[in-house]
């Protein structure tokens, strides 16, 4: 086997979230974007002792787990999604299995309670970021999500599946006005350019939307005109507010210079098992709200009793976690990093009528090292790269006799678990939930109990 060589394999089995493995001439090739039982073409990028790494070049034959037709029109180009051609049965069978997997790979003698499925396969996103570009090197203006595969080109998704209607149509009024004006996009190499990002947020219980118009600052123009065309939209929801933010950031990610409100508002309210979440443009909050509703169900449950409980909710986001044990809990409090989240979750509770819980702004590692009071139980819910080698040292330093373990990540909640395990933990039960329906990811949920 050479470099640049091309051979036709069968996927014998995919490691998560979507690293296919096949055999080639004795050797183990990963290639990535496949599906088991896929017959592929790949050609070699890298070798290494008795492994590989190939690139994809064609699928040869389909999978005999593929057994849906897409639903979306861009399904292929777009980088969106992943599982069109698999039914959302067999979506859930292979998430499970992976992350099962992972878990039995480190992991032995707990309870494993399977998949939860999202209530919703279809339109279930509460937030979009949509990015200016072109379809091809000097083509005309599209907006939508990055070509698979790709970095630069966009691919312009006005009739993308996995969001209410009303996202495909503001996509296509704001698409059309600025072609109409004949804006430049934001060029990642150059950095010259206007339009740089469109996101788009909606409240599934309430139908308030939120536009958030992204450019730079190498131009100037009043959005008046196209909040009008947006006003005048059959959409389901309402528009609640547009902002216009300037963004001179060299790097290709939605953040904030300065934020105007062109019109109405720049927050809704969203609701979630009972309580009353405030949504501002750059808060974070699950994308998916009725998923959220059996992850957080679902993790409560793994929680238990918590009366008279100190509950530390570490890597708190918004306080979501947080102010649904607060109830029920001596107090809780909740460290987070983004400062904004902070305020979010402080600004929450309030409208919750909660009053014992507490937020932190920081860095979990620095900051529990000045919280005075001593918990009961820990809540995690890390971001994807799972959780500071230092700060899970301190984490077990506490040593609470229970924690709950929520990662969108497996990979790195295994990694995690390998430490606390090491540590005296020991996994009880755990259980997977899919937030994230026809793409690779999916979240897991991990109660641990301190062996006596």
């Amino acid at each position: 086997m050479k470099k640049k060589q091309q051979f036709e394999a069968v996927i014998e089995k995919v490691d998560f979230p979507n690293k296919g493995i096949c055999t080639v001439e004795d050797r183990k090739v990963t290639v990535k974007g496949t599906i088991k039982g896929q017959k592929v073409q790949f050609q070699v990028q890298k070798l290494r002792k008795g492994k590989a790494t190939g690139r994809l070049l064609e699928i040869i034959e389909s999978s005999p787990m593929e057994d849906a037709k897409p639903s979306c029109p861009h399904f292929g180009a777009c980088g969106g999604c992943f599982y069109q051609t698999v039914s959302y049965d067999n979506q859930l069978k292979i998430k499970e299995s992976q992350v099962k997997e992972l878990l039995d790979s480190v992991c032995e003698g707990y309870q494993w309670e399977g998949i939860k499925g999202s209530p919703n396969q279809w339109g279930y996103r509460n937030k979009m970021e949509f990015s200016f570009g072109d379809e091809y090197k000097d083509g005309p203006l599209a907006l939508g999500m990055h070509k698979k595969g790709g970095f630069y080109d966009i691919v312009t998704v006005s009739n993308c599946k996995i969001v209410n209607e009303d996202y495909t149509k503001i996509l296509t009024c704001v698409l059309d006005y600025c072609a109409e004006q004949g804006f430049s996009f934001y060029h990642k190499m150059s950095h010259e350019g206007f339009l740089r990002h469109l996101v788009v947020r909606r409240s599934v219980s309430t139908g308030e939307i939120l536009v958030n118009m992204v450019t730079s600052s190498q131009q100037t123009h009043d959005f008046a005109p196209l909040v009008e065309q947006i006003r005048a939209l059959p959409l389901n929801g309402e528009l609640a507010g547009f902002l216009h933010t300037l963004n001179d950031s060299l790097s290709d990610v939605v953040q904030s210079d300065e934020t105007h409100i062109i019109y109405g508002k720049d927050y809704f309210y969203e609701h979630i098992l009972g309580l009353k979440f405030k949504i501002s443009p750059f808060s974070f909050f699950q994308t998916n709200s009725k998923g959220a509703e059996v992850l957080y169900e679902t993790a409560r449950g793994y929680i238990g009793e918590t009366k008279d409980k100190v509950i530390f909710d570490l890597y708190s986001g918004t306080g979501t976690i947080a102010q649904m044990l607060a109830p029920v809990a001596k107090k809780v409090i909740g460290v987070e990093i983004i400062e904004e989240a902070v305020e979010a979750a402080k600004e929450n509770a309030t409208l919750n009528g909660l009053d014992n819980c507490e937020f932190i702004a920081g860095d979990v590692l620095k900051v529990i090292d000045d919280v005075k009071a001593k918990p009961d139980f820990i809540v995690l819910d890390p971001p994807r790269d799972g959780i500071h080698p230092k700060a899970l040292k301190k984490i077990i330093d506490f040593g609470v006799d229970s924690m709950v373990y929520i990662s969108c990540k497996p990979t790195s909640l295994v990694r995690d678990l390998e430490v606390l395990q090491e540590a005296g933990y020991r996994v009880e039960k755990a259980c997977a939930v899919d937030m994230f329906p026809n793409t690779v990811h999916t979240e897991s949920i991990v109660l641990m109990k301190k062996d006596m």
